[in-house]
């Protein structure tokens, strides 16, 4: 077997661990639905399977369906979350049974087929990138359900590096045209494609994301009360939705804490602030005088190498993401201290760009110049416009294969059960450019 087979092999292997580990308890939890906003546990875990049917068996390996009659059941589109356990879905034991199956025909059809093909399927292990970036994906979502079940076991206290006090708050990112987009990483989604130049004037961004201290003041200033900080539809989410700090934050006396999958524990007010929603991070930011970056900046600040003028696979280069420069793959149920990673700072000196939390930007979610659907539609196509906005960067909780300055997540402003934090920026004046 080719390096690139074993390395798929590999990832296969460690997406499934992670699916079964977080389904790992007792049928109950796994069927009950935690929220409205989230699938059942046990849809997820089926979903993962079925979509790995799909698109390695049927559409690259060309096997006949094994269970077409479920189809419908684990298609994202035809049933809303609140609606999934209505539906004859598949219990814990039979969907475990039945992603196993899959498995091992997806095995077969990896040892038999050419990644050198020219079909864009195949080319370069794509479609097996495509079935590992997706159930790491849905990894993620379960730990969401799971914290939103306040469900305790998966507070992982790993060791995470230190933070560092002091330093420079922002960095100046020059004026002038950067790369932004792939047309070179064999694993990108369509929506990251085509590479295009973008030319920005000057800007300061957060050198690290808004903490909880930061954000603390916000809350203690009245920031929740003042409609002045809060756009329209902002506000109206806030009043309709009784926020009044980030989710799963509670006062006592002088002291917030917060619920961490159970657990009951003081905020550290030396971490990213993380469950706040695109209105909640945009009024914070305006209350500080800044503004959320748009996704073009933050994707420069992050990504582009100006000396060599391209772009950085990873701030700090193209090596993969170690524990010495960010905080992924769940190694720690809880985002970094402030300042934890000075080794995986981007060529303008912004750290933790990636992993910790998502971070919302100002930018609508929309296609590049010279977007084209691949494989499908739904992936990326049906989400273009208005209704959402862009993430970047990665959490604690994203896989670094899911992971890179390219990457884009999305969605609704309202929506805060995500991992999901922000850094400001604002607008160098002509004598700073």
């Amino acid at each position: 077997m080719s390096d690139l087979k074993e390395r798929i092999a590999a990832e296969l292997l460690a997406a499934r661990d992670r699916s079964l580990a977080y389904t790992d308890a007792e049928d109950d939890l796994l069927v009950r639905q935690h929220s409205a906003l989230m699938s059942p546990l046990v849809w997820d875990l089926a979903h993962v399977g079925n979509y790995e049917e799909l698109w390695v068996l049927r559409e690259a390996g060309g096997i006949t369906p094994l269970r077409p009659e479920i189809d419908h059941l684990y298609d994202a589109f035809k049933y809303p979350r609140k609606d999934r356990p209505t539906l004859p879905i598949l219990g814990p034991g039979e969907a475990r049974n039945y992603i196993s199956g899959v498995r091992g025909r997806v095995l077969d059809v990896l040892d038999g087929i050419d990644l050198d093909a020219p079909d864009p399927l195949h080319r370069s292990g794509f479609v097996f990138g495509l079935v590992i970036q997706h159930e790491h994906q849905h990894d993620e979502t379960m730990l969401a359900t799971l914290q939103l079940a306040r469900e305790p076991g998966l507070v992982r206290d790993g060791d995470l590096p230190p933070g560092r006090a002091g330093g420079a708050a922002e960095v100046l990112v020059p004026a002038g045209s950067f790369q932004m987009g792939t047309d070179t990483l064999p694993w990108a989604y369509d929506n990251e494609r085509t590479a295009h130049r973008v030319e920005l004037p000057a800007y300061w961004i957060d050198r690290l994301p808004v903490g909880n201290r930061a954000y603390a003041d916000f809350v203690d200033s009245g920031g929740y009360d003042d409609p002045r900080w809060w756009t329209r539809e902002g506000w109206r989410w806030r009043q309709e939705s009784s926020a009044f700090a980030p989710e799963f934050w509670t006062r006592d006396g002088d002291t917030w804490w917060r619920t961490r999958f159970g657990r009951q524990e003081p905020v550290p007010m030396d971490e990213p602030v993380q469950h706040v929603s695109w209105f909640e991070a945009d009024a914070y930011a305006r209350w500080a005088g800044r503004r959320l970056p748009s996704e073009a900046e933050w994707e420069k600040a992050c990504g582009w190498d100006p000396e060599a003028g391209r772009a950085r696979t990873y701030p700090w280069g193209d090596a993969a993401p170690g524990p010495d420069v960010a905080n992924l793959g769940h190694r720690a149920a809880r985002p970094a201290p402030l300042g934890a990673y000075p080794a995986g700072a981007s060529a303008y000196g912004a750290e933790q760009m990636i992993g910790d939390v998502w971070e919302w930007t100002a930018s609508c979610f929309l296609p590049y110049p010279g977007f084209r659907s691949f494989p499908y539609r739904e992936y990326s196509e049906v989400f273009f416009g208005a209704d959402y906005r862009v993430l970047r960067g990665g959490s604690w909780a994203a896989d670094p294969a899911a992971v890179r300055t390219t990457f884009r997540n999305w969605d609704y402003p309202m929506r805060r059960q995500i991992f999901s934090g922000f850094r400001c920026a604002r607008s160098a004046s002509p004598e700073q450019a």
